[in-house]
């Protein structure tokens, strides 16, 4: 009779990474790597790259000298996430950027979807809160409700971060949005000076009221990066329309706008988000005026990268927030604050102007 062993489907490396474990928690005090070599009979490199991963996550310490020892686990961090909406593609960015530094940190991450709605963010605020979470990451747009979402994490005394949308009671994180609109209005009047020899008849600003005064100044700062440069438009020529950072909605406005102004050759677009700003080229598509209309967008999401590169097209540029950057930056400054180190009340990311100049080949 033909003799069967029961197969053992072992991994190799996280059985050496527990040997290791179980020694450092044997021994109960300092050890050097060499130690730990000549104990384990591990490869050197092998050990020394567990080590650095177990440092990394927090299951041991490694003391100025560079001798190891085992400290004890307390309970993995809790951070509460309420994206701004799942129909966004830069608030999807952000969420896969922040699940990425979340999982290398070993921070466990609660996700709800505001839904780009502020009821639907008061009630996720409120889970937050019952879920026991260490910390919130706000990402919400309706300054309205602000108030309402930090009152009550404030009560139950739990840190808060608010990304984008400034917050009581809350450390900010996000970008320069006056600063970014500025680059966005000197690329618009750029445009106007090698196209149309420097000339415009409107500065069009796609704005986003509902998200309160910082992320309005996005537009403030188109307005006035298109002033420095042509410092003779009049002040009727600069035209606030408050798109909702929404496509359909941005569409809509804008056609009816190029419709009223028929005749116009000389149109500046600035918009508060890429989605605003595609909604804007949709109209402007519809009533075939690709000749006549230039727009800038914020974010830099791909479906704005993919018309930038087309050298046809009026969507000339797009501030770039650099999303897949929130995640690490996030995460970091939120295991601050639990540490109780003192953090900014602001904390700017960084942003860049892309344009078909410098955006790389596909």
């Amino acid at each position: 009779m033909r003799k069967t062993t029961k197969r053992l489907y072992l991994i190799p490396v996280l059985s050496k990474a527990l040997d290791i474990l179980e020694l450092l928690q044997l021994e109960n005090q300092q050890i050097s790597l060499e130690a730990i070599y000549r104990k384990t009979k591990i490869s050197k490199t092998t050990v020394y790259r567990i080590l650095k991963t177990f440092v990394h996550r927090g299951y041991v310490s490694q003391s100025q000298d560079g001798l190891y020892r085992h400290v004890s686990r307390p309970r993995k961090v809790r951070f509460g996430f309420g994206s701004q909406s799942t129909e966004m593609p830069f608030s999807n960015a952000v969420t896969a950027s922040l699940k990425l530094a979340a999982a290398a940190s070993g921070v466990d991450l609660v996700i709800l979807d505001n839904s780009y709605h502020g009821p639907t963010a008061i009630k996720n605020a409120e889970q937050f809160v019952e879920k026991g979470v260490d910390l919130i990451i706000e990402f919400q747009v309706e300054q309205s409700v602000a108030p309402i979402i930090a009152d009550k994490i404030a009560a139950a005394n739990i840190p808060l971060i608010a990304v984008d949308i400034p917050h009581p009671h809350a450390t900010y994180f996000g970008v320069d949005n006056y600063r970014a609109g500025v680059e966005a209005g000197e690329a618009l009047a750029a445009h106007a000076a090698h196209k149309w020899s420097g000339r415009a008849d409107w500065v069009l600003g796609l704005d986003l009221a509902e998200a309160g005064q910082l992320v309005q100044s996005r537009i403030t700062g188109v307005f006035e990066g298109v002033r420095e440069s042509i410092p003779e438009l009049p002040v009727e020529c600069f035209v606030r329309i408050d798109g909702r950072g929404m496509r359909e909605h941005s569409r809509k406005l804008v056609a009816g706008f190029l419709q009223r102004h028929s005749k116009d050759k000389h149109i500046l677009i600035g918009a508060a988000t890429d989605t605003s700003a595609l909604g804007a080229l949709d109209a402007v598509r519809e009533l075939k005026r690709e000749r006549h209309v230039a727009i800038v967008g914020q974010d830099c999401i791909p479906e704005a990268e993919d018309e930038i590169r087309k050298p046809s097209s009026p969507f000339i540029g797009s501030v770039s927030h650099e999303a897949n950057s929130y995640g690490e930056r996030l995460i970091h400054l939120g295991l601050s604050l639990l540490r109780g180190q003192t953090a900014a009340p602001y904390n700017y990311v960084s942003h860049r102007l892309v344009t078909r100049e410098n955006l790389p080949p596909e």
